[in-house]
């Protein structure tokens, strides 16, 4: 009795690195983290505003990598780094801004700034006129006129879909662009889903009798 379990023993200590080995080769995916996933949601064209929270990521300085949120008056304060203006900048422009004064206390400092939450007026697509509900709608990235409309509820009985227009300001300069809806939504031409940015105004007049 004491021989076999002895042989079981032997038999089981045989086996086990060959059962490691194989769970351990097994690919292991790990879900993406909180900043990652949100980071899909804006581009590197994103201007920052007040009410946005931001991951300050400084490259092997893991005491430096902060989240911290926009401030009323527009500022961010990190370690090392106090009252830097974030308000009217690109994610990569408060960066390399960043890296400016970092470079005072570091060595060649790398920073990556990413927005994880968007929620300053500038992130934000207005809709307005003759739809179902007219509302400002937080913005993501790759968001359509499409995706506008459907989350407003559609057109409004009154509306004239063809003569929507997406008012636009870049660079202090304002741009109008034509957006035939009235096409898109009922006669599906893609052609007319226009890709939107952030602080885009989408104009749906009402029908002239």
């Amino acid at each position: 009795m004491r021989r076999s379990s002895v042989l079981l023993l032997a038999g089981w200590l045989a086996i086990t690195p060959l059962i490691i080995g194989c769970t351990s080769s097994l690919p292991l995916e790990l879900p993406p983290t909180p900043s990652q996933a949100s980071a899909k949601a804006v581009g590197n064209d994103y201007i920052i505003g007040p009410g946005d929270t931001l991951e300050v990521f400084v490259w092997r300085n893991p005491e430096l990598t902060v989240t911290v949120p926009v401030r009323p008056d527009g500022k961010i304060s990190t370690p090392l780094v106090e009252n830097m203006v974030a308000i009217g900048k690109t994610p990569p422009q408060l960066a390399r801004d960043m890296e400016t004064v970092l470079a005072e206390y570091v060595r060649s400092p790398k920073v990556n700034i990413i927005v994880t939450t968007a929620a300053s007026a500038f992130s934000l697509v207005k809709v307005v006129g003759q739809v179902a509900h007219p509302q400002a709608l937080p913005y993501r990235e790759g968001m359509t006129v499409l995706d506008a409309i459907l989350a407003v509820g559609g057109l409004g009985q009154f509306a004239s879909g063809n003569r929507a227009r997406i008012v636009r300001v870049e660079h202090g300069q304002q741009t109008t662009i034509h957006v035939k809806l009235a096409n898109l939504v009922n006669s599906g031409d893609v052609r007319e889903n226009m890709p939107l940015k952030p602080g885009d105004v989408l104009v749906v007049p009402q029908s002239i009798f």
